[in-house]
Parts: C-alpha cells; sequence; structure tokens
C-alpha cells in the first residue's frame, strides 16, 4: 500500500508469518496424532497425547484463520489487536505441543 509506514509493513510481515506456520502446524499435529496411534510403546500416552495434540491443532487452525483477518483487516489498530490475539493463540499451541513432545520423550527414557 502506498504510504505505509516501515513499521505497518513489518505488522502486517508477523501476521503473514503466522498464518503460514500456523497452518503447517496443523500438518504436524494431525502427523504425530496418527504417529501417536501406529506406535505400541507409547500406549500410556496416547490418549493425553491425542487429546493435548487435538486442542493444539485447533489453536493452530484458530491462529492461521485470525491471523488472515488480520491480513485483511485495512484498520491498523483493529489489525495490531487482532494479530496479538493470533500471537497469544500460536504461543499457547506451541507451548502445547512442546509438552506433548516432553511426554514422548518422557515415556521412551
Amino acid at each position: 500500500m502506498p504510504g505505509e509506514t516501515l513499521m505497518e509493513k513489518q505488522e502486517e510481515n508477523i501476521s503473514v508469518h503466522i498464518f503460514a506456520v500456523s497452518a503447517a502446524m496443523v500438518g504436524v499435529c494431525i502427523t504425530v496424532i496418527s504417529l501417536l496411534n501406529i506406535n505400541e510403546a507409547l500406549r500410556a500416552i496416547e490418549n493425553k497425547g491425542d487429546e493435548l495434540l487435538t486442542v493444539s491443532a485447533l489453536m493452530f487452525l484458530s491462529s492461521c484463520l485470525i491471523s488472515y483477518l488480520a491480513i485483511r483487516t485495512k484498520d491498523r489498530k483493529s489489525r495490531l489487536v487482532i494479530e496479538r490475539t493470533a500471537d497469544w493463540i500460536f504461543m499457547g499451541a506451541i507451548i502445547m505441543l512442546a509438552l506433548v513432545a516432553l511426554f514422548i520423550g518422557w515415556e521412551l527414557l
């Protein structure tokens, strides 16, 4: 857009990155759910892992949709609020994914 400041371009850039990564992370969560169902050694944590990964996948999907909304929003203040929401949801999903990785690592010891 003409007349955009560097700060506004960077803010929009964050939404684009969140959008792309969250969409990829939905696939990662679904892949790990499948791996947990295949691997017999992880039976003890399968249910908890499935549940956490399902919530994580839904959070990544929400983050993806919200960041897309931020990309489409023209008003700077609204875009910042929407972008911050997508960022918080994305960070929560990453933390949940990390917890599942810790559960898997602990179980394999």
